[in-house]
């Protein structure tokens, strides 16, 4: 009964989430080259399979070091598994998705969505950080800042909160929006948050004073945004079948890709040149940013595909399907 009733509740909302966040990247150094290479060899073979949830898992992390995934389904539980090994790290109980790692990989956000709060947890020890209350409705999406001092989030009450993660206490509330919030993200330099909604735009907030910046019209519903490793650029997916590439500075619309179905999720590489999108066709499509055209058709799930997520290095790639697995693409 607890199981249909959770499953009941968060059907539509966990079709909305967008994971992914692409936070934590590296200095401009020998490292992003070193990712630039791993990111391209990406073979599409499978590393592991994990078996993540009995009820479907709808999210997936990496911790930025790439030691850890994290996967949450409508199980109501959220599981931690060794990368190399397979292994199931922890389980944290009475929580679900969606799942992200602060940049310095000590926090993990997860959410209730009987009561309408984010959970911080210690993600070494397991141990509840701190709760986030304030939201009227399920709440559909987390991101933090790169700093990690802020915790963004989009809500079925249409709204926008800002969060400080420290304290847990709200320091913007951005209302404007039409329907649903789906997704949030929060621009590299912590200086723009991005919304998308069902009511069919984008909303670009300034992130200290709370002020629209800038609405960008689309031509369906907004499933998942979000920005690229170095911000010049914000992606986001619609419910009619498309990946749209904006200027995240102009709000140009630059490119369009289409799927073979209808998307779910996004990640970029860490180098920002290729584009990951989870499908209902049960695959995970990988896009070259730069030519727009199709690089990676990865296919095993027998489900949909509801997340995507880059290790930090781009080595490997983690898919939350439908199908109750996670698989790790190399």
């Amino acid at each position: 009964m607890f199981t249909r009733m959770l499953k009941q509740k968060l059907g539509l909302v966990m079709a909305l989430l967008s994971l992914a966040c692409a936070f934590g990247c590296a200095n401009k150094s020998g490292n992003e080259s070193a990712k630039a290479v791993a990111a391209h060899t990406l073979k599409g073979t499978v590393k592991q399979t994990l078996t993540a949830d009995d009820e479907g898992v709808r999210s997936v992390a990496f911790s930025p070091d790439g030691k850890t995934v994290a996967s949450g389904g409508l199980g109501n539980a959220v599981k931690l598994w060794d990368v190399q090994t397979g292994s199931l790290k922890r389980t944290l109980e009475e929580t679900g998705p969606p799942v992200v790692f602060s940049p310095d990989g000590k926090t993990l956000a997860t959410v209730d969505a009987f009561k309408n709060t984010i959970r911080l947890w210690d993600a070494q020890t397991g141990a509840e950080r701190q709760t986030l209350s304030g939201h009227s409705g399920e709440i559909t999406s987390v991101a933090f800042s790169a700093d990690g001092q802020t915790v963004a989030s989009g809500s079925f009450d249409k709204s926008v909160k800002l969060w400080e993660a420290k304290t847990g206490t709200v320091k913007q509330t951005l209302a404007g929006h039409g329907d649903t919030v789906t997704s949030v993200a929060i621009s590299p330099d912590g200086r723009t948050i991005a919304s998308g909604s069902r009511d069919e735009t984008i909303r670009l907030w300034d992130a200290q004073v709370g002020t629209l910046k800038q609405a960008l019209q689309t031509d369906d519903i907004v499933l998942a945004v979000l920005f690229s490793p170095k911000g010049e650029m914000l992606a986001s997916i619609s419910g009619d079948k498309t990946v749209k590439l904006w200027d995240a500075q102009t709000g140009t619309l630059k490119k369009t890709l289409t799927g073979e179905d209808s998307l779910t999720s996004l990640a970029f590489s860490p180098d920002g040149k290729l584009l990951a999108c989870g499908s209902y066709d049960k695959s995970v499509r990988v896009w070259d940013v730069q030519t727009a055209e199709p690089k990676l058709t990865l296919k095993g799930h027998s489900e949909v595909v509801e997340s995507v997520a880059f290790s930090s290095d781009g080595a490997l790639l983690a898919s939350g399907s439908e199908d109750k697995t996670v698989k790790l693409w190399e």
